[in-house]
């Protein structure tokens, strides 16, 4: 089943009409190679649809959020993004250069932190970013990060 299809059966599940610009955004969301802000989700879906305003996009991505059919991500670079890549094994890497952001899967699973207590704190959410270089701005500054395995350990 195709991305936008999922998310479409999300709105219609809770008896949300499907309304051409839900569907619109839905779209540009599934079709997205990336992990867009709502500003760019707007701008793609205003290229067919000028008279769509953010704050519709800002609700269709709040409701698609709550029904679990996209994550909101907060990666520290200014703006919210949103990712139709709802699968749990898969984490972020986020260039500190040029901002690019893409998604790696390890091996090891954060999932099973899920439900731990440390100190008190039970933890509900796993998110891991790994931060550093892309391969197009290694060389742009400074001596290459140098590479490591990834590595998960619960407890200490």
């Amino acid at each position: 089943m195709a991305k936008s299809d999922r998310m479409q059966e999300l709105f219609q599940a809770r008896g949300m009409k499907l309304t051409p610009q839900r569907q619109r955004i839905l779209e540009v969301l599934a079709e997205s190679e990336g992990h867009p802000t709502a500003e760019a989700v707007c701008s793609t879906v205003r290229e067919k649809m000028p008279t769509v305003s953010l704050k519709t996009v800002y609700q269709t991505l709040h409701d698609l959020y709550e029904f679990g059919g996209v994550l909101q991500l907060d990666l520290g670079t200014g703006s919210t993004r949103f990712d139709p890549n709802t699968s749990g094994s898969h984490h972020h890497l986020v260039c500190d250069i040029c901002g690019n952001i893409s998604d790696v899967e390890l091996r090891e699973s954060a999932e099973e932190l899920i439900g731990v207590s440390v100190d008190g704190f039970k933890v509900e959410r796993v998110e891991i970013v790994l931060r550093g270089r892309c391969t197009n701005c290694q060389d742009l500054v400074g001596d290459r990060v140098p590479t490591a395995k990834a590595h998960l350990s619960a407890g200490s």
